[in-house]
C-alpha cells in the first residue's frame, strides 16, 4: 500500500461518524453559499471576483448531486473554507494562502492529473491578476 494511501487512513477519525454531529457543524446549501458570497464582500476586489466566480461554478456543479457522503464531504469542505476566511479590517490585505503539501497525498490518484492541471492554470490566473498592482488599480 502507497504511503500517502496510509496517511490518509490514519488522517480519519476512529469513531464513527455521527451524522447528528456533522450536520449541527454544516449549514445547509442555500446559506452557506450565501454566507461565504457576504464573507467575499470584504475581500480586495479582484479576490472577491475570482472567489465569487468560482464558488458559483462549484455550486452550480454540485446542484445535481445525491450520495449524502459526498454532499456532506463537499459542505463540510466549504464551511472550512468559509471559517478560514478573515474578517475586518484584515480581510482587504489578505493575499491568500500557500496550499498545504498534504492536500496533494489526500487527493485521489484517479483525480490526481486533473486537479494539479486545474491548480496549474488556477496559479497562472492569479499570477497574472497580481502581476502589475498599479496598472490593476488605474483600470478601476
Amino acid at each position: 500500500m502507497r504511503a500517502s494511501l496510509l496517511r490518509l487512513a490514519e488522517s480519519f477519525s476512529s469513531k464513527p461518524l455521527n451524522l447528528t454531529e456533522a450536520s449541527a457543524a454544516l449549514l445547509p446549501p442555500k446559506p452557506l453559499f450565501r454566507r461565504i458570497l457576504r464573507a467575499h464582500r470584504l475581500l480586495a476586489i479582484d479576490l472577491r471576483y475570482m472567489g465569487d466566480g468560482y464558488v458559483k461554478a462549484e455550486f452550480r456543479r454540485h446542484k445535481a448531486v445525491t450520495n449524502p457522503v459526498y454532499i456532506i464531504g463537499f459542505l463540510s469542505q466549504w464551511k472550512v473554507y468559509l471559517d478560514s476566511i478573515p474578517v475586518g479590517p484584515d480581510a482587504k490585505n489578505f493575499t491568500g494562502r500557500k496550499l498545504d503539501a498534504t492536500v496533494y497525498e489526500k487527493v485521489p490518484l484517479l483525480y490526481v492529473t486533473e486537479q494539479i492541471g486545474q491548480l496549474y492554470q488556477l496559479m497562472h490566473a492569479t499570477k497574472d491578476v497580481w502581476k502589475n498592482p498599479d496598472s490593476r488599480s488605474e483600470s478601476l
